[in-house]
């Protein structure tokens, strides 16, 4: 099949041939709605898009793994609940606690995904409104450190599109007081909290930072004129960077 040209190709980095040979993994289960969204941010970074199967017993040669959004087995059970025990899951929890710690990336359902999978701790709920929920959403960026936010500054603030149902992050008062006492809550709702997430958290890291999930989809932030109408319309492309930047970093 012809790859479909791109069209913000003017602002890609491909140009950089010590980013050029990274291999990114995408993961598709049924029901997996932006995989595509996620592979055209990778190629923008830089990058070249694996496609991965949930069915698949291999995760291949790629350097990071992106679970992209969407209602993975209709979300039955939970969202994210029948996923975690996916063939190609038991590769991805193997591999990002391995000793190489593979990056991971969990966006939206792929946020949940990673919490059934034990990866990141907590769970995720219905918004507190019950309510599907679309918007441009600010985020403050609260830690810079992980395998996948280097590229953004502590602090900054960016803007990204969200659409959930199931966005609420929950867990106990001791999880939540160690996610702050060791700087991985990556991610803040800034204005609005749009789900009723615990603490206005937008995203988490386990300990080691290879290993990220946020609730917005910063995929849909990559290409001029196609992101958020508030902000600039790129300010999502840094997850994308920054993983590339890591893996050129670690492989010096």
């Amino acid at each position: 099949m012809t790859e479909l040209p791109l069209i913000g190709e003017a602002i890609a980095v491909a140009a950089n041939p010590r980013l050029a040979g990274a291999r990114i993994g995408v993961i598709t289960f049924p029901g997996t709605l932006d995989d595509r969204d996620a592979a055209r941010a990778v190629r923008l970074a830089g990058a070249t898009p694996v496609a991965l199967w949930h069915a698949d017993t291999t995760l291949g040669d790629v350097d990071a793994v992106v679970i992209p959004g969407g209602f993975s087995y209709g979300d039955y059970l939970r969202a994210g609940a029948i996923a975690r025990f996916a063939p190609l899951m038991a590769k991805v929890i193997d591999a990002a606690n391995s000793d190489a710690r593979l990056p991971v990336l969990g966006i939206c359902n792929g946020f949940q995904i990673l919490t059934e999978s034990h990866l990141l701790p907590g769970s995720m709920i219905k918004n507190d409104r019950l309510l599907f929920m679309c918007r441009d959403q600010v985020l403050r960026v609260e830690n810079n450190t992980t395998a996948w936010t280097g590229d953004y500054a502590a602090g900054q603030e960016i803007t990204v599109p969200l659409k959930n149902q199931d966005g609420q992050y929950i867990a106990d008062d001791k999880t939540l007081d160690a996610l702050e006492a060791e700087g991985r809550v990556v991610f803040r709702y800034v204005g609005f909290n749009p789900n009723g997430s615990r603490r206005d958290i937008a995203g988490i890291s386990n300990a080691a930072g290879n290993v990220v999930g946020l609730m917005p989809h910063p995929e849909h932030a990559v290409e001029t004129g196609f992101g958020p109408e508030i902000g600039s319309s790129t300010e999502g492309l840094g997850f994308f960077t920054s993983v590339l930047n890591k893996i050129v970093g670690d492989n010096k």
